[in-house]
């Protein structure tokens, strides 16, 4: 019969963004991540190793995260629709995935871009 062994696993909050920033990435609608900070009114498309700078993630308590997700969104979507699916999308893998509960999910639309 194997030992059973105690100890406590960490995950760091780069860790969580990766994983909200690519799931994000898979859903409708979102043409990319944006930067929380707008320069000269315009949302500024991130390169795919730069996917967490797009995201927030703030620890509520011992066990709960409130996650922030900045997109840039494509023309034509339904506004309300992309941002359900995308916390619903967000909240399940980090809560299937990282095995913690998610308080909220907030999602900041930074730009609309037409997709070519």
């Amino acid at each position: 019969m194997a030992d059973v062994v105690q100890g406590t696993v960490t995950i760091a909050n780069d860790v969580l963004c990766d994983i909200a920033g690519f799931v994000a990435l898979e859903c409708y609608g979102v043409v990319g991540m944006a930067s929380p900070s707008l320069r000269d009114g315009v949302a500024q498309l991130l390169s795919r190793d730069k996917l967490r700078k797009g995201v927030a993630v703030t620890n509520v308590d011992e066990r709960k995260i409130q996650v922030g997700l900045y997109i840039v969104i494509e023309h034509g979507t339904n506004l309300a629709e992309v941002s359900r699916n995308l916390t619903d999308r967000v909240k399940y893998a980090l809560t299937h995935d990282a095995d913690v509960q998610v308080a909220s999910v907030d999602v900041h639309v930074q730009g609309i871009k037409v997709r070519k």
